[in-house]
């Protein structure tokens, strides 16, 4: 059995500016309106239940806060990253940006792709909420435009 959270419909949205090195236009820095999605699989418990809607929902806000309004800047990859504290500096090959630290939020991705988004942000998931025994797989998809997204799952110990 499978139950989801539709993002878009439940209001689980970020904004992030972000640019992708080495691919055509999405090279220049440009931002979207993101939301993300999660499907949880598992068998329902004594209570009917696989997961509380609400719990799922509170974890993907929060993974989303981190990211709204912020430059979405990978660590990994062909870019070089430096802080100074107050400032982010990213260089890559002839271009230089210079962003306030406040504004952004460094990614352990090698990019920001809508695959790489969807990787991190399950992480991010599994490290907010306390996934039950009943649980055997959960999914993730990121939008960064209403129908265009990328979706990623992971197994988990509960059943088959």
């Amino acid at each position: 059995m499978k139950i989801k959270i539709d993002g878009w419909r439940a209001h689980i949205t970020f904004s992030s500016a972000h640019f992708i090195p080495d691919y055509n236009t999405c090279g220049r820095l440009h931002g979207h309106t993101y939301a993300v999605h999660a499907a949880v699989e598992g068998e329902p418990d004594a209570r009917g239940i696989i997961m509380d809607f609400s719990a799922l929902k509170q974890a993907l806000r929060t993974v989303a806060g981190e990211l709204d309004h912020r430059v979405l800047v990978p660590e990994r990859g062909e870019l070089a990253v430096r802080g100074t504290g107050e400032e982010i500096e990213v260089l890559f090959r002839d271009k230089r940006y210079l962003f306030p630290a406040e504004d952004c939020i460094c990614l352990p991705l090698a990019s920001s792709t809508a695959e790489n988004l969807a990787s991190y942000v399950l992480q991010r998931v599994q490290e907010e909420l306390a996934i039950p025994a009943n649980v055997s797989a959960l999914h993730v998809g990121v939008d960064e435009g209403y129908g265009q997204g990328a979706w990623v799952y992971t197994r988990c110990g509960g059943a088959p």
